[in-house]
């Protein structure tokens, strides 16, 4: 999975590229501690959410018969995560989590991964 981050003053997003063709990741409404690994985008240390993330995608029903459960993902291939923000700082940090899987197999979860960003101007708005 090839994870791009690019963090403004005003927004940062989040794209999800898998690698391998037929992988997918599960949804930002997939609740947690239950099958799979919702993915997650958030800001600390110089950036605060404005409101809610957001993708360019929407979502499907990954339907798991033996399982006897449906989980929210979104389609395979690529998917942007958009989160609205403020600037508090000048510099940042993104947290993304995140769980990729195809029909057969699921690659490691990353969780809580932490990038750091600075801003080019140091003033804070």
């Amino acid at each position: 999975m090839d994870v791009t981050i690019a963090a403004s003053t005003r927004a940062v997003e989040v794209t999800f590229r898998p690698t391998r063709p037929g992988f997918h990741i599960y949804s930002l409404d997939l609740p947690s501690g239950g099958l799979g690994v919702p993915t997650r985008v958030g800001v600390r240390a110089g950036l605060e959410a404005t409101g809610a993330p957001r993708a360019d995608e929407a979502v499907r029903w990954l339907d798991l018969p033996l399982l006897d459960t449906r989980l929210p993902v979104y389609p395979d291939g690529p998917v942007t995560i958009s989160l609205p923000v403020r600037r508090t700082g000048p510099a940042a940090e993104i947290v993304v989590s995140y769980g990729a899987c195809s029909r057969s197999v699921c690659l490691p979860p990353v969780i809580d991964r932490v990038t750091a960003v600075t801003f080019a101007q140091a003033r804070v708005f």
